[in-house]
Parts: structure tokens; sequence; C-alpha cells
């Protein structure tokens, strides 16, 4: 099948080249060759091949299915979308850094490379896809080792800080160490030099002691029954830096420069081998790890030891029966094969087998989606995400069946509260179309505008994401917000305009009302919180003496005239008296009289706070008043008005009206206002007995949703 898959592609791929100034097709070969060493499938081996095919066929799926199947297919196009999204991830890290403007979205490159991880794992669910990348990465960095070339900047990072973790995760040393040593060669090329000549100086020394102690180790384990075979360790300059740096060790105090592996039959021989290495050489005690009884995340399973020869050499000693070191060098790459491998197995795996594989696989990659998550996140939690990019290639992390509006928001807010339609992959779709991986996502938006109510409603699925939909309930409440404050501004100029205090500024009347700026007394007046009333007190300067007339008229009513014992009658002498609109008494209220100037007298609750301020500058003013039956008997009724605050629903006005209308109240004016989903209603509501009221509003406060019914 690979060299199908080669013969195939090699027309589309012999004169091609990859960004990195290799040959395709010698790339292909290369890799499809590392996937061989590690046990990989020939459906891997052929994909490598296809992968870079892809590119070249107008409908890569439906003609890889047709000539090799569907796995082959579905294997190609997701490896190749991976491969193109982290190319345009690199692109645009290197325009931006050669052109010297920061990199898309204010993301550092160690945001980028954690960006580049979760995507990894968020396309390679399928095993197989995370092998082609990993060998690809690995033949880029021997190419450029190779061909002494410099590297695009990032990749080496990338490499050693995401696809050798992910090697290491899944077992698979034989990549991880050597791509550990490429990636520390390009980055720290100096430190690199330096310890490959303190290696390369005794290296004759140290490789013939290696001997001697091997053959010497071979023949007396195999004397005490143990059959074993011992081998020389390869020396990873990377392991060795990071030897030296987190123990703070000199190159000479290194323990593994000097190592050998003892593989054995079984399980009790690699315990039996152990007891009769630490009955010949010194054990460090504190330098011994069981990797058997307490095998690593990704399967790893062998004794570590760490032990002195007679002149104090320290030698580090692993100790392995055959399966776990085949586990070792090559983790869980040839057991992906179960997706082939039928009834009969492959490469040695049955298709028993091949489900416990499977697991085994999926574990590690779950165990590596932990490693990467924050602590405070939750196992799992990339299952619920998606990656897609920006036209600038930076990446974007979203949750699943986000939209591009979920995008736009996580972008900028105003973005979001601008969008009006966005393109995915260059053609344009609706607002409400979820999202996949790595697709580029580029909002077309208006230059000032905000978002559309429809983004609210769960049913037409414009918003995945709760913080984008936190972010337009925000606007809208903020919108409401804005009118109230609009409203209560316009009523406070009108009244300055009646006032003829247009001059004066608004922020101080508003600090002389006890409030903290303008915008917050316009707000409460607004929602009819505040009177305006109380504005007119602050505003009006210290009533001057009583003309003649009115001294006339506060005289006839202590005289008694037209009234009750110097107690004027509401009602009765109507002309005189008028119903205060502050406080808008009603029958039976307490009431009280103020004498006011060339308006007769104007009768207050007993309780009104405009009244207690008159009480305190013009005593003298203030008259007894009380209730009278109207002239000609008729029954009088009076405008009452009335406040609800509830929780908004559907109904809710609807409900607050009908009980009135069952009491034959007569409602006469009604304002209602919704802030954060509090309804605020004020009623005016005509009354002859302001008794019954309060039982009214008892039953509206049974209502649901209702908090407070009350009279103003």
């Amino acid at each position: 099948m690979r060299w199908r898959a080669r013969a195939f592609a090699e027309p589309l791929l012999a004169s091609e080249t990859l960004d990195t100034g290799e040959n395709t097709l010698a790339h292909a070969d290369a890799v499809a060759a590392i996937l061989k060493s590690i046990g990989g499938s020939e459906a891997m081996q052929a994909a490598c091949y296809l992968v870079y095919a892809c590119q070249h066929l107008n409908k890569p799926q439906e003609t890889i299915a047709k000539a090799f199947g569907a796995s082959y297919a579905e294997l190609a196009v997701e490896t190749t979308k991976l491969v193109q999204v982290q190319r345009q991830a690199r692109a645009a890290q290197l325009a931006a850094a050669r052109s010297g403007t920061p990199v898309p979205m204010a993301q550092t490159a160690a945001a980028q490379t954690e960006n580049v991880r979760k995507m990894l794992l968020a396309f390679s669910r399928d095993l197989r896809v995370v092998l082609l990348r990993l060998a690809s990465r690995l033949q880029t960095l021997r190419y450029y080792a190779a061909t002494k070339q410099p590297v695009q900047p990032g990749l080496a990072a990338e490499s050693l800080n995401v696809f050798a973790p992910l090697a290491n995760r899944l077992g698979i040393w034989e990549i991880k160490w050597e791509m550990e040593d490429l990636s520390f060669r390009f980055l720290e090329p100096d430190t690199y030099r330096q310890i490959a000549r303190l290696l390369d100086e005794k290296r004759v020394e140290r490789e013939n002691y290696v001997t001697h102690l091997r053959e010497r180790l071979e023949s007396e384990l195999r004397a005490q029954g143990i059959h074993a075979q011992v081998q020389g360790r390869p020396k990873h300059i990377y392991s060795i830096v990071k030897k030296m740096r987190g123990k703070s060790l000199d190159f000479a105090h290194v323990y593994d420069v000097r190592a050998l592996r003892i593989i054995v039959n079984s399980v009790p021989d690699c315990y039996a081998a152990l007891s009769w290495v630490h009955s010949q050489f010194t054990p460090v005690t504190e330098e011994f790890d069981d990797y058997i009884a307490k095998p690593k995340a990704n399967g790893y399973q062998s004794l570590h030891t760490i032990v002195r020869d007679a002149e104090g050499r320290p030698i580090e000693i692993q100790i392995r029966t055959q399966a776990m070191h085949e586990h070792a060098e090559h983790g869980v790459a040839a057991h992906w094969a179960y997706k082939e491998a039928g009834t009969k197995g492959y490469s040695g795996v049955t298709a028993d087998s091949a489900y416990d594989a499977k697991i085994a696989v999926l574990r590690q990659l779950l165990a590596w989606e932990r490693d990467l998550s924050a602590p405070e996140q939750t196992p799992g939690v990339l299952d619920d995400r998606i990656y897609v990019l920006t036209p600038d290639a930076a990446i974007v992390e979203l949750p699943q069946g986000a939209t591009p509006v979920d995008f736009a928001y996580s972008v900028h807010t105003n973005l979001g509260h601008r969008c009006r339609g966005a393109r995915v992959d260059g053609a344009m779709v609706p607002l409400n179309t979820p999202l996949k991986n790595g697709q580029t996502v580029e909002i077309v938006a208006t230059k000032e505008g905000g978002p559309s109510r429809d983004w609210l409603n769960p049913e037409l699925g414009f918003l995945a994401s709760p913080r984008a939909r936190s972010k337009v309930r925000a606007w809208f409440n903020a919108q409401a917000t804005h009118e109230t404050i609009a409203r209560g501004r316009e009523a406070v100029e009108k009244l300055l305009q009646r006032e003829g205090k247009t001059a004066i500024k608004l922020d101080d009347l508003a600090a002389q009302l006890g409030f903290n700026g303008a915008e917050a007394l316009f707000e409460v007046v607004g929602k009819d919180e505040f009177s305006l009333r109380s504005i007119e007190a602050v505003l009006r300067p210290a009533e001057p003496p009583l003309p003649p007339d009115e001294h006339a008229l506060l005289k006839k009513i202590k005289s008694g005239s037209g009234s009750r014992g110097g107690v004027l009658v509401v009602g009765v002498d109507s002309l005189l008296t008028q119903l205060a609109k502050c406080c808008k008494p009603a029958p039976p209220d307490d009431i009280r009289g103020f004498v006011t100037r060339g308006k007769g007298v104007s009768v207050h609750r007993t309780d009104c706070s405009n009244l207690q301020q008159l009480l305190v500058q013009h005593p003298e003013r203030v008259i007894e008043v009380e209730w009278g039956a109207p002239k000609g008997g008729e029954a009088a009724v009076y405008p009452v008005d009335v406040s609800v605050e509830a929780a908004d629903r559907q109904g809710l006005l609807r409900d607050v009206l009908e009980v009135f209308a069952k009491e034959k109240l007569n409602v006469i004016g009604a304002q209602t206002q919704t802030v954060k989903g509090v309804a605020w209603m004020t009623l005016t509501v005509e009354v002859a007995d302001s008794g019954r009221l309060a039982k009214v509003l008892a039953t509206v406060a049974t209502l649901p949703g209702v908090r407070t019914a009350r009279r103003r």
C-alpha cells in the first residue's frame, strides 16, 4: 500500500518543495521510514504521501477515498488540515517578527505555543494523525541539521515544548530523545557544542569502560541463572543538560554519562538482577525508582538505580523485560493498527487485544490533556473546545458549537457588537453556522451599531459561549440605562427651564440632592424613583413675606370663615385648596395645609417629605385641614400613585391591571421600565378611600414574581 500511495503522489510531489526548502517527496519518504522504524502501520506510511498530495487535488477526500478507501482519505485530509494550520501560524509569526509588528491579538510566543499544543490535541483523537505529525517534525529537524540552515523562528521551541512532550506522553522515546537533542542544538548551540565536546573528550575511555562492565554483568548474571542482555545506553545531550541544571551539578557528576540497560525475560528476573547489582556495587539509595510497581502515566515500566563502582564512579542502570523495552522505545505507536487489522490482527496485535490497545492510547491522550489543563479546569475540558484562526493566523479557542458571532466577541467585544457577516475559509456563511477545528474566520463589521436581540434566542443558535452571551446582555442593559438616564435628563432640564435656572451646573445640583453625579440623579428621576418636587424645593429661594391678598387669605382661614373652628375643610372650601402632586393625599390620610403664593392652600400628607421641609422653613404658614364631604353629596375620587417592583415576565402588567379592574379601581396612568430583569411600574389610580387601596396592593403583592407593591 505504501508503494502504491507513493506512485500516486510522485507525479504531484517530485518537483515540489516545502516551506523549509526540502523536497516534498524526499520528506515523505523519510517520514514513512521513521514511522516504519517505530512500528507504524502500512496505512500510516501510505498517508505520508497522501497528506502532501491533498494540496494538489481539487476534491482530495473524494479522490483519495475512491483510490484508497475512506479511512485513508480521512487520515490524509485531517492531517493536511493540521499541517496547514501550523504553517499559517508559523508564517504569521515570521511575518510579524520581520516587520516588527506585534503578534496578532497581542499573543506572546508562549501563548501561541500553548494554543498550537491544544490544537494538536484537538485534531488528534486519531493517534495516527499524532504519529504522522511527530515523524514529520522529526524529519524537518533532521533536514535542518543536515543542511545547516537557520531554523525558522519558533519551530525549534515548538518542537521542544509541544512535540517532544507529546512523544514522551505516548512513550515513543526514540522520537522524543532525538527531537529534544536537535531542538536544543538549534536553541542553545553554544551549550550543545560544549556538552558534545565534553562527551567526546573521554569517549574512548568511557566506551572501553562501559564495554568491559557490560561483558562482566552479562556473564555474572548468567552464572546466577539470569539470562540477560546488557546494553550501553545512548547519551542524550538535552537530558544531561536538564539534569545538570535541575540538580545544580557539573558535568563530572552527571550520573547517566555512564549508563547501562539490562533486559531480562521476566519481572522476577528484573528484581533478581537488581538484587545482584546492589550486592556487587554500592547503591545510591536516594536515586532508586521502581516504575514496575508504579508505572509512569504513559505506561512506562522499568527499574532505575544508580550505583558506584570500587573507584566511586556513578553508573546508572535500568532493568526491564523485553516487552517493557519495546514499549519504552516505541510506546503505543505500533498498536494503533487496529483500524486496519480486522479479525486477523496486524503487527502482532490481535483483534481482541486491539480494543485494549485503543483504550490504552486514549488514556494517554487524556492524561496529556490533563497535563495541559490549568489546575482549576476539570479533566476532559478540551473535549468541548475547538480552535480556529483569525485571518492573521492567530489561534482562537472557542467552545464546541461556537459560531462566527462567538468568534467575534472572543477577538474583541466591540467587534462582536458590530458583527454583521462572516467568511469561513473565504466563503460567506450565516452568522449561526457552527465552526470547526482549523477554519479561518473573518468578520464583516459595520463602523458602528449593536447586537441583535435574536442573538439571545437559544433556538436560533447564534451564541454558544456564555461569555459572549453575557456581553450581548450587558449591551442591552446598558442601552436601557442610557434611555432611562436620557429620560431623566430631559425631565430635569425641562424643570430647570420652567424655573429659569438653566445656568445651574447639573453636577452641583446633584451634589445638593445627595447624589454622586448628574447621571445618578437622572437615572432615579428617569425611573420615577425621585420626585421633581424635591428638586424644585432646592431651586426655589426662601419665599418673601406674604403679599396683602395672601395675608387676607390666611386671616380668613384663621378666623374660621368657610371652615370649622379655624380648620379648613377639603372639599367644602374647594376654591381655596389643591391636593399636592408630590404626595397625592386621599381620604382618610392624615393631612395638613400650606398657604402658597397665589395658589391657595396646598394639602399634603403629614408624612410628605416636602411638607417636613416647609414646616422647618415657614411654620407660620402651615394650617390644620381635614377631609369633608363635597357639595351635592357626590363621592369624590382622588389620584394616588402606587409602585410595583417585580421579576420581569410575560403578562406581568396584564395581571397587575386585572387586580385593579376586579376591585373597580380606575387606573388612569402607567409607566413601566425593565432593568436587568427587574420590572418597575408606577401606576396612577383613582380612589375614594386610600384604606381600600392598601388591601388591593396586598393582593397585587401575591402575584407571581412581584416583590413589593406599595403606595408612593
